[in-house]
């Protein structure tokens, strides 16, 4: 059976990892790498958790105003209806 083209280069580069692997200086490199993608893993899930954690953020913010918005508007309603009315 013939190899094609993707075969041979997944070969060839097991057979470099391999290499690198045996030479001290090159698996501390590898090793600094793998420990780098996991670092850029981490950061990105936290990232995904602020995120989210953003947007709750952004809809308890606009539920706040709301509320906070409501008793505003009732007591310079009440005021306006208070001086409206003349003093004796």
């Amino acid at each position: 059976m013939a190899k094609t083209t993707f075969d041979r280069l997944t070969s060839l580069g097991e057979e470099v990892i391999g290499k690198a692997s045996k030479n001290p200086t090159a698996a501390r490199v590898l090793q600094g790498a793998m420990q780098m993608k996991d670092r850029v893993d981490d950061l990105t899930r936290r990232v995904r958790g602020l995120e989210a954690m953003e947007k709750r953020l952004g809809h308890l913010e606009k539920r706040l105003a709301k509320l906070e918005g409501a008793p505003k508007k009732r007591a310079a309603s009440s005021a306006k209806k208070k001086s409206a009315t003349p003093k004796k």
